[in-house]
C-alpha cells in the first residue's frame, strides 16, 4: 500500500532532488525543463512516457514548444508518496544534463 509522504520523511525524500519544487496549491512536486527545440522536448518526453508505463504512474504534463513541465503526486493518497520520488529520479536520469546538476561554481 502507498502511504502519503509527511514530516521528516517528506522533507528527507524531496532533498535528495534536483529542481524539484512543491506546488503552491496542491501537494504535489512539479519541474521545468528546457530544450533546444521541440524536436528534442518531444524525444525526452516519449522517454517520459515509457518509464510512466514501466513505473504504472502517470505524471501531468505540459508541453510548450521547447519546455517541458512535469507535475507529480499519487492519486490514491491526494498527494506525495514515494513513487512520486521515484519516478522524479527517472526521469531526471533520462534529462539532459544542464536540467538535473546543480551549476558549479
Amino acid at each position: 500500500m502507498v502511504e502519503k509522504l509527511v514530516g521528516a520523511a517528506r522533507h528527507a525524500a524531496l532533498a535528495t532532488l534536483h529542481g524539484w519544487s512543491e506546488v503552491d496549491d496542491r501537494d504535489a512536486i512539479r519541474k521545468s525543463y528546457h530544450f533546444s527545440d521541440f524536436s528534442e522536448a518531444w524525444s525526452f518526453l516519449s522517454r517520459v512516457a515509457l518509464i510512466a508505463e514501466k513505473m504504472d504512474h502517470h505524471p501531468e504534463i505540459f508541453n510548450v514548444y521547447n519546455q517541458v513541465m512535469i507535475i507529480l503526486a499519487t492519486h490514491d493518497v491526494d498527494g506525495l508518496s514515494d513513487k512520486d520520488i521515484a519516478e522524479a529520479r527517472a526521469i531526471d536520469a533520462v534529462a539532459p544534463e544542464r536540467d538535473t546538476k546543480p551549476p558549479t561554481p
